[in-house]
């Protein structure tokens, strides 16, 4: 969480520089236009790789004999090396005849730099796709600081390429640099398997293991791409507002997605190892334990961000973004757009512990059929609010599409496990939202005191940064009076982590969370 907490610092100082030199510009669309068909791959390959191999690589994983899954592993690697640079090398050719059709609202011009970002990015593809393989071997052996550090890597080489060379190459500045940080990813990661000596040159199209990851994947790939496929209705349907509105409709997503990245995401890269190992050793009733504290531990931290996100909605952008090409009208346009951004991440946050449990315990067909009939629903109720709410409809309809999701996996999982202890879910959310509502009456009364800060960047900062700190005072505060479990267990675990001065804990098949 810590690595994934620097990570997400980063992302943000990139989102900032990203701001400063680009503001809510054309340039900045087309960019993001070019980005959906490496983010998509991306998606679809990195994420259903690691949802496939980390259950069979846990499997084979023997810290005594590792012939075996060195064998598996480098066939898997191989694989993919060969299969996406073939993929790639297409994307590059066939660039204008699928671009058009995600910036179909953008004028010729802006169609053409969007084709050519388009090729400057496709070589990411493998890179990427070559990471996800390297962290699921990694995770697979409960070794997840290469892995958590990747973010880091890629945001620091984003960020230097963009402000370097951003006077001579301009929005290509930005494009080069995505390109070159999305490399870096896998690279961070490579050391770690290539000192270990875990890498062979060989590609065993007979390993068992294999048989089973390809059964794996194939439903696995589907319910990516199509989880997946609403970026691409997203940059649809916004490439036809008005210019900016698809910069800030991405402003806000990355401003949701930094709470979502630190706790949600973190908390689920480490619980899934957990649940895939206590499957396989049918026990159920540690699997039972563990996705239950997973859902509290991530409603501890994203309900009370929701608040945060919606009732300082304006002093976060003007804080974070606004400054040189960013103006005043952009941070109004951004702050608009954040309450609808945040509607949906709790029911984010919940699936991505819920997915992980239905993978780990070998279940792709509901688990892609549920994926499949959120992306319908969020289309559908983005055809319908387009017309009336425009990027607000779009992000709204992200939000309920995935709290649809998240309870269909929860009946999911109910049945996968043999039933859920729902009791303790429902007290300690009752009890967070109460906190919640606490810290939300805090920063109203913040509010009604209408605080006038100077336009200066620092002043905007310290200000944000009080109310931050009142906030984080009433809500620990609250939870301290009503008792609420998740927030001692986090300390404890925190403590617990630093006392050892261990690279992680050590693996308990019968512990809730590691």
């Amino acid at each position: 969480m810590g690595a994934t907490l620097a990570s997400s610092v980063l992302g943000f100082g990139r989102e900032i520089v990203n701001a400063r030199f680009f503001g809510t510009t054309p340039q900045l669309d087309a960019f993001l236009a070019a980005a959906v068909i490496p983010t998509i791959l991306f998606g679809v390959f990195n994420g259903a790789l690691v949802n496939a191999l980390v259950p069979v690589f846990s499997e084979y994983w023997n810290p005594d004999d590792q012939t075996e899954f060195r064998r598996l592993t480098s066939t898997v690697f191989n694989i993919v090396l060969i299969g996406l640079s073939v993929s790639a090398f297409l994307g590059w050719v066939l660039a204008p005849l699928y671009v058009p059709l995600i910036a179909h609202g953008f004028p010729q011009a802006q169609m053409e730099t969007t084709v050519r970002m388009t090729r400057w990015l496709m070589p990411s593809v493998l890179a990427t796709s070559l990471a996800g393989v390297v962290a699921a071997l990694l995770n697979a052996q409960n070794r997840f600081s290469a892995t958590a550090i990747q973010g880091i890597a890629a945001n620091v080489v984003t960020i230097g390429v963009v402000v370097w060379l951003n006077p001579r190459l301009g929005i290509f500045a930005l494009v080069l640099g995505t390109a070159l940080g999305l490399a870096a990813q896998l690279l961070v990661q490579l050391p770690s398997v290539l000192l270990r000596g875990t890498y062979r040159p060989v590609i065993d199209l007979g390993h068992p293991g294999l048989t089973r990851i390809m059964l794996m994947l194939g439903p696995i790939v589907v319910g990516s791409a199509a989880g997946q496929t609403a970026i691409f209705f997203d940059r649809f349907f916004a490439s036809t507002l008005s210019p900016g509105y698809l910069s800030g409709m991405n402003y806000a997503t990355r401003l949701v997605g930094f709470p979502q990245q630190i706790f949600a995401a973190a908390i689920a890269t480490v619980i899934f190892p957990l649940f895939a190992s206590q499957f396989a050793s049918a026990n159920l009733a540690g699997v039972r334990r563990s996705v239950v504290m997973g859902l509290r531990m991530v409603n501890l931290f994203t309900i009370p961000s929701v608040v945060v996100l919606i009732m300082l909605a304006r002093p976060i952008v003007a804080a974070l973004f606004q400054g040189g090409a960013f103006k005043s009208t952009a941070t109004d346009l951004c702050a608009g757009l954040l309450p609808f951004a945040a509607s949906g991440l709790v029911g984010t946050a919940a699936s991505i512990v819920l997915t992980r449990c239905s993978f780990a315990c070998k279940e792709t067909r509901w688990t892609v059929g549920i994926s499949i009939f959120a992306v319908v629903l969020n289309v559908a109720l983005s055809v319908y609010w387009l017309p009336t709410l425009g990027a607000r409809g779009l992000l709204l309809a992200n939000g309920i599409s995935q709290w649809v999701q998240a309870a269909a996996f929860f009946v999911l999982v109910w049945k996968l496990v043999g039933g859920l202890d729902w009791k303790p879910i429902a007290v300690s959310t009752f009890k967070i939202v109460l906190c919640a509502l606490a810290t939300a009456l805090a920063l109203d009364w913040v509010a009604s005191l209408h605080v006038h800060t100077d336009p200066s960047l620092a002043s905007r900062a310290w200000y944000l940064t009080g109310q931050l700190f009142i906030a984080a005072m009433a809500f620990i505060g609250t939870a301290q009076l009503l008792g609420v479990e998740e927030l001692r267990i986090a300390v404890q675990l925190i403590v617990a982590k630093f006392a050892s001065r261990t690279p992680m804990a050590p693996v308990d098949a019968q512990a809730p969370i590691a």
